[in-house]
């Protein structure tokens, strides 16, 4: 599974009013693992950034002179996203802008991004899973303690790594992989007789130690989870118990 985080900054809003995007951030996920591959632009809209926009992100209408126009970097934006699902926070906003800036190049089929990539609404699954809390970058951060220190403005870089830590961390949850001791479906719905089956006919399993980087990543992530859950995890409480 390939997943691109993407985020914009916009010369305001809304797009039908003729705002442009004038940065574009992207951080690459390939498995569940950040690639260190990412896109990353500012851009020339060719019209002023209102001030309540600088106000959010910082970027001025100087900062931006010298900076290339979105039809000269398309072709790189558009092979970077191409076939992947993208995870964008209030995904209507920056998809719609996306839209904007190839139609403006005549380019239709790439502005059905739909059409070639899959899009997945990290606002949208944050409100699901904790209705009625505030679930704005800022709060999500905050509410699975990763840092956003860093963060006194909006930028599209920015926010999308801090939106993939925070998209790996909301979805991290280990699912259900307990089997019926009495031989029921549990498991995805196949049954435990199968499972041991399987178990039974596979040839040896070659057995990979993980090394020490792996297993600090591995007690790092124990504890976020443990501060995320509030309380320690039962494996640790039974073996404090013990």
């Amino acid at each position: 599974m390939r997943s691109v985080i993407l985020d914009t900054e916009t010369t305001g809003m809304p797009v039908t009013e003729g705002h442009r995007i004038i940065e574009i951030g992207c951080v690459e996920v390939i498995n569940r693992r950040l690639t260190n591959r990412h896109f990353h632009v500012y851009l020339q809209p060719d019209r002023e950034i209102d001030e309540e926009a600088i106000k959010v992100h910082g970027i001025t209408n100087e900062f931006l002179i010298d900076k290339p126009r979105f039809k000269e970097v398309a072709d790189d934006f558009y092979e970077f996203i191409k076939d992947a699902q993208l995870i964008i926070h209030n995904a209507v906003f920056d998809i719609g802008f996306i839209t904007n800036e190839f139609e403006l190049l005549g380019q239709h089929d790439r502005a059905d991004v739909p059409s070639y990539c899959t899009i997945l609404d990290s606002l949208q699954m944050a409100r699901e899973r904790h209705p009625g809390q505030r679930n704005s970058l800022d709060a999500l951060c905050k509410r699975y303690h990763i840092d956003n220190s860093g963060r006194e403005l909006h930028g599209a870089l920015l926010d999308a790594e801090l939106l993939a830590d925070v998209y790996l961390t909301m979805t991290g949850g280990q699912t259900n992989l307990g089997l019926d001791s009495a031989g029921g479906q549990d498991l995805n719905g196949i049954s435990s007789t199968v499972i041991k089956r399987l178990a039974t006919d596979r040839a040896q399993t070659r057995v990979i130690r993980a090394t020490d980087e792996e297993l600090a990543a591995h007690e790092l992530r124990l504890s976020e989870i443990e501060k995320s859950a509030g309380g320690l995890p039962l494996w640790k409480a039974l073996a404090d118990s013990n």
